[in-house]
């Protein structure tokens, strides 16, 4: 791998002895651009790159490795620097990891999402500490009087010939004085000590012991608190407002009007959902502020048409059927072959809204003066938010310092900072540190919402039960959810694949894999039912599909490997021990298989019926996502993003009356609980060798296909709308 002097900076450490190495280590990497998201003024790209990092060695030999990345708790912290502990060759106990701030000068592009962190910095980031390993080589080499190809490293030392041996932090210094390497060789997979290695997560003890990691632990002298007041429903603004009583209150400060959308100001695509007008409450802590937000008198007027969840509903199946199509894909002649098909499937599904319900609610720390801003907090955006407040406050983005906390949970919602720009505004306008918090009910009722979505699907099954036809129409607030170059593209000769989107004023956003975690689910459970109707195994009818995708696929933009995506079936079916959907013991078995964010993920879920109430037993998850960097946290990854998808998919759902949400708090939102979680989940990894691929989100979608599948072979009638939980129809 080649790295160039451009790319590098080296200073000695500023306590004397040791060194700092950065440098930019993705700027050379692959660049695929593409989307994501399903609303049009909320594009981002799925692939992050340009990244940097940072070594620093002391004299000690204690090594510390900034994370550049957000931490949404996708474990990057922990896993990213190991790549580069790897090729450095530490004894990863002496490493120490630090958040980094964001710094577009030395970390650009720091974002959590996309489940493409580890995939982009693979070959970057282990090149940062095979770089650094060489110039440590070189700068012992002239200590020792000995030449570089008769050193060998191990755990942070040195070793020479005969006795010698000198340790990283001897010649830490003297390293930054070497030539930085115009190439570096990487290791061979074999030879890896730390990458595959069950790691714990560097942050567990302090998050376990409670110690202040996340936004809602900044504190600042002089910090004052503030709350916020928006709408009560969608398409409505705010006309007056009287706060006579409220600042009256004990405790209360100020109570100021924002606009934090001002007209003439470009803002980012992270600040989507942002309300423009709305109320801040400003105090000398939360709860006083809590209080004085309920004797705020404000009067809302109404801007744009108020949605109500049937009605939504029912434009949604208006626009499916008569409303203005975009054909994404056709390949050969479907309509002609559903006219000769000798039998024909056709399924409609839908989900609902669904909020992103972290469990630390929005929060962010600013402090803003006409020179400069400090912003501290919990956002997977940080550049983008610098941005906006350089556009905000007419700032120089060198005076503004962004730092970043841990995260009590992302899932797509602190993409959009608008909360972060809220705090900025307000410290601006009391002239003051402050630290906004959402209630529940605020962040609830807030957005940025899991677009609700509605698809039909057609198949036209020949004479022999094989599948001749393929016909896919989907729709949604603000987009539509097909992903028309996915799977069963490219194994059926005639397929079309469609788009119709509807605009509304309900905000809406990236959800844990995006789209991905409505779709997977409706077509895996579709393809059952057309398994069903051919007469045919599920997991064997799936394998015909991709041996034609495998053998002689159809069209030449399929987004899938199919051999990958056949194998990691196989995998689950071998794993699970699968015989069909129904055992003799009651227990009702769904199989499902989903590709997204470049992994391939396949489950075989096991449920029972304690009358109408499902209980999921043992989940059987198989997944190809490469070389599996650190295997215990990957594993709770895939782990918690089962548990979640089976726990929207059965209880989740935000309504709404008027514009207004319905669910404001836990008391009316049904979340999954802990008896309802699986009794087991066994994760099993394709070892190929290929290099990582996403992780966060892959194991998402398909689990929701998979307890569609068991619960239709329980219920003995097929499961077509979300939450399944009362969502039952013949």
């Amino acid at each position: 791998m080649q790295s160039t002097r451009r790319n590098f900076l080296k200073v000695s450490a500023a306590t004397g002895g040791g060194f700092l190495l950065g440098f930019s280590i993705l700027t050379s990497c692959e660049q695929k651009p593409a989307v994501v998201m399903m609303a049009p003024e909320l594009v981002m790209p799925e692939q992050f790159v340009e990244l940097n990092g940072f070594i620093k060695i002391a004299e000690n030999g204690i090594v510390t490795i900034m994370s550049p990345n957000p931490e949404i708790g996708q474990n990057v912290k922990t896993s990213m620097p190991m790549l580069i502990a790897e090729e450095l060759d530490v004894d990863w106990g002496n490493v120490i990891v630090e958040q980094g701030k964001l710094d577009t000068e030395n970390f650009t592009r720091q974002i959590a999402g996309g489940s493409q962190s580890i995939r982009h910095g693979w070959v970057p980031l282990r090149t940062t500490g095979a770089t650094a390993r060489a110039m440590l080589l070189a700068a012992a080499a002239q200590q020792l009087e000995v030449d570089v190809a008769d050193l060998r490293t191990e755990k942070g030392t040195i070793y020479g010939p005969g006795d010698k041996k000198i340790s990283y932090g001897e010649v830490a210094e003297l390293a930054t004085t070497m030539d930085v390497p115009e190439e570096v060789e990487l290791k061979d997979p074999k030879d890896f000590k730390i990458i595959g290695k069950s790691t714990k997560n560097v942050d567990a003890r302090k998050i376990a012991t409670g110690k202040p990691l996340f936004g809602i632990d900044v504190q600042r002298e002089g910090m004052l608190h503030a709350g916020i007041i928006h709408p009560p429903a969608f398409g409505m603004e705010l006309a007056s407002f009287n706060a006579d009583a409220a600042r009256a209150m004990p405790g209360i400060v100020d109570v100021v009007e924002l606009d934090c959308a001002p007209e003439g100001k470009e803002m980012q695509w992270s600040d989507g959902g942002t309300v423009r007008r709305s109320i801040a409450v400003v105090g000398k802590s939360t709860w006083q502020v809590m209080q004085a937000k309920k004797a705020v008198q404000a009067e809302w007027k109404r801007t744009s048409p108020a949605e109500s969840s049937d009605g939504h509903r029912s434009k949604l199946a208006s626009l499916l059927e008569t409303g203005k199509v975009e054909v994404a894909r056709r390949d050969g002649k479907p309509e002609a072959a559903f006219k000769e098909a000798a039998k024909i499937v056709e399924a409609t599904y839908s989900a609902p809204f669904l909020p992103h319900n972290t469990m630390e609610p929005m929060n962010f720390f600013a402090h803003v003066t006409n020179e400069k801003a400090e912003l501290h907090g919990p956002v997977q955006t940080p550049e983008f938010l610098e941005k906006s407040i350089a556009t905000l406050f007419d700032m120089d983005p060198a005076n503004i310092d962004v730092g970043m906390t841990r995260m009590g949970g992302g899932f797509g919602r602190r993409l959009y900072g608008s909360f972060a720009v809220e705090a900025a505004m307000i410290s601006k306008a009391v002239g003051a540190p402050v630290k906004l918090t959402y209630t529940r009910e605020d962040d609830m009722t807030q957005g940025t919402y899991r677009p609700d979505y509605l698809v039909t699907y057609r198949a036209g099954l020949d004479a022999d039960g094989q599948l001749v036809a393929f016909h896919v129409r989907g729709t949604g607030t603000n987009g539509s959810p097909v992903f028309a170059n996915r799977f069963p593209a490219g194994s059926v000769e005639n397929y079309l694949a469609e788009n119709i989107g509807m605009d509304s004023n309900i905000t809406t956003g990236a959800w844990r894999a995006p789209r991905s975690n409505f779709i997977a689910g409706a077509e895996q459970a579709f393809l059952d039912e057309v398994a069903e109707a051919a007469g045919k195994d599920p997991i064997a009818f799936r394998l015909e599909l991709f041996d034609r995708a495998i053998n002689n696929p159809v069209g030449e933009k399929n987004d899938y490997d199919a051999e990958r995506y056949a194998e990691v079936i196989k995998l689950a079916r071998d794993k699970a021990g699968w015989t069909g959907t129904s055992n003799n013991d009651g227990t009702h078995r769904g199989f499902a298989a989903y590709y997204c964010h470049n992994s391939y993920v396949a489950q075989v879920l096991d449920l029972t019926m304690d009358t109408d109430k499902p209980k999921v037993g043992r989940v059987c998850c198989a997944v190809d996502c490469g070389i599996v960097v650190n295997p215990e946290g990957a594993i709770n990854q895939i782990e918690g993003g089962i548990v979640d998808g089976i726990g929207h998919a059965l209880y989740g759902q935000i309504t709404f009356t008027d514009g207004k949400p319905d669910q404001e708090n836990f008391n009316t939102y049904r979340l999954i609980r802990h008896p309802e979680a699986p009794t087991s989940i066994d994760v099993h990894f394709v070892d190929n060798g290929i290099k990582p691929t996403g992780l966060g989100e892959p194991s998402l979608p398909p689990v929701i296909g998979a307890l569609a599948n068991a619960l239709s072979s329980a219920k003995g009638e097929r499961v077509y709308d979300q939450p399944f939980v009362g969502g039952l129809r013949g």
